[in-house]
C-alpha cells in the first residue's frame, strides 16, 4: 500500500512541486508550493474523516491534495489534466493499486474551476480544500501598488476557516476581510465561480455550502 508518507518522501514529486511553483512565480501567481499543497492535503483528508469516510479514502484525498498542482510544471493552462497524467505515471511506477490510482487522478484532473466536477468524494474534498485556501501569506509581491486582482484578494484576507458542520450538514467558509484593501462584493464577484464549485462539491458530500464574509452570509 502506497502511503502519504511515501508520497511526501518522493524526490520526484518534491521536484515537480518545487519546479511547478517556480514556473508560477514567473507568471506572477500566488504561492502554490509546499505550504499550499500541504494545507490542501491535510484539509482534504480532514473533511472526509469528519464525514465518516474510511481511513484509506481519506488518505487518498491527502495524496491527491499533495499532488494536485504538479501539472503547473507543464503549463498553467489545463494543469489539472497534465497533473493527472503525471500522477498516473508516478503512482503506477510506485505500485499503487489501479482502483486507487483511478480515484486520485480523477480528483486531480477535476480540481480546477474551469473544468472541475466533483466526480467522487476525494475530488469533492480536494475542491473544497483547494478553493478555501485563501490567505495573505500566499501573496509574494510586496509592492501593494502593483498588486493584481488575485494579490489583492488574498492579501485582503486576514483569516479563513473552512468549517465542516457534520450535525447540521453544512460546509462553511468563514473569511475575515480587510475592506480597506478589497471590497467584500468585489471578492464575491471574482470568486463566484470558485464558490459555486464549492457548493457543487459540498452537495456531492451531502452538505450545504455557506460563504460567510465578515459575519455576512453571501452564498
Amino acid at each position: 500500500m502506497i502511503t502519504f508518507e511515501d508520497i511526501k518522501r518522493s524526490k520526484e514529486i518534491q521536484t515537480y512541486i518545487k519546479r511547478a511553483d517556480e514556473a508560477l512565480v514567473e507568471l506572477g501567481y500566488t504561492e502554490h508550493s509546499f505550504a499550499h499543497v500541504g494545507k490542501v492535503a491535510s484539509q482534504a483528508q480532514d473533511i472526509l474523516k469528519k464525514l465518516g469516510y474510511d481511513e484509506r479514502t481519506a488518505e487518498l484525498a491527502r495524496i491527491a491534495g499533495y499532488m494536485h498542482d504538479i501539472g503547473n510544471v507543464v503549463n498553467r493552462v489545463d494543469h489539472a489534466q497534465s497533473g493527472a497524467i503525471m500522477a498516473f505515471r508516478i503512482l503506477d511506477k510506485m505500485g499503487m493499486e489501479v482502483e486507487e490510482i483511478a480515484t486520485v487522478i480523477s480528483a486531480i484532473g477535476n480540481h480546477d474551476e474551469s473544468t472541475a466536477v466533483p466526480v467522487n468524494a476525494v475530488a469533492a474534498a480536494l475542491i473544497l480544500a483547494d478553493k478555501s485556501d485563501v490567505r495573505r501569506s500566499r501573496v509574494r509581491n510586496r509592492d501593494i501598488a502593483t498588486f493584481d486582482i488575485h494579490d489583492r484578494v488574498n492579501y485582503s484576507v486576514e483569516s479563513s476557516n473552512l468549517v465542516i458542520d457534520v450535525e447540521n450538514k453544512y460546509s462553511i467558509l468563514e473569511l475575515k476581510i480587510d475592506t480597506e484593501i478589497f471590497a467584500i462584493m468585489d471578492y464575491f464577484e471574482i470568486f463566484l465561480g470558485r464558490m459555486l464549485l464549492c457548493r457543487r462539491a459540498s452537495e456531492f458530500l451531502k452538505l450545504r455550502f455557506k460563504l460567510v464574509i465578515n459575519g455576512v452570509e453571501l452564498l
